[in-house]
């Protein structure tokens, strides 16, 4: 097989690529009409970065094994959940348009999109992303890199949170409730779940 068919490798230009256009559609987007301070974006941010780096899977712990290595069809797999994980977030950012921040915000122009995968989970682009988190943690098989996982989880939850609470702060809790009661926040079927 050749080195650029490896999984390893498809696997950090699949990252890269997404970041870069991740960064480039960032110009997509409409004028933001308020966001909350830094200090309450903080919690999110340090859970979201911190676990990022560890995930990443270049910063070991002294006398933390490697817990597995994947075969090559698990790896594959792995792979496959990284693909879908991008597709999905990439889906959502589209039918957010102009709406999308990659912050906390509310634009001047905000309205609930429940259209799409926000028909799915009301945060599908954190959902997506998350996804390929984890197959990117199952396929480095490190303790950093599970942590690195579990951390953006958290911090993406509460980036949602917050998310959810600054908007219906501006939009009304009304207009927000429905919303929030027929669609789950990250986890398809898990209405329970936030």
């Amino acid at each position: 097989m050749s080195a650029y068919l490896h999984p390893g490798y498809l696997l950090i230009v699949i990252w890269v690529l997404w970041a870069a256009s991740w960064i480039i559609a960032s110009v997509w987007s409409s004028r933001v009409a308020a966001r909350p301070s830094l200090a309450r974006e903080l919690p999110n941010r340090a859970c979201t970065i911190i676990g990022a780096i560890l995930l990443t899977g270049r910063y070991h712990f002294p006398g933390w094994p490697q817990l597995w290595a994947l075969s090559d069809t698990d790896a594959w797999f792995a792979l496959a959940a990284l693909l879908g994980g991008i597709a999905f977030a990439w889906w959502a950012r589209v039918t957010l348009g102009a709406l999308w921040s990659g912050n906390v915000t509310r634009k001047e122009d905000h309205r609930i999109v429940d259209t799409g995968p926000y028909g799915v989970v009301r945060h599908p682009i954190y959902t997506g992303i998350l996804l390929g988190v984890w197959g990117t943690a199952l396929f480095l098989g490190r303790w950093e890199t599970l942590l690195g996982a579990l951390l953006m989880t958290i911090g993406f939850w509460l980036k949602a949170k917050l998310e959810e609470s600054f908007l219906v702060a501006g939009l009304g809790e009304a207009a927000y409730a429905d919303y929030k009661r027929r669609v789950p926040m990250l986890l398809p079927l898990a209405k329970g779940w936030g």
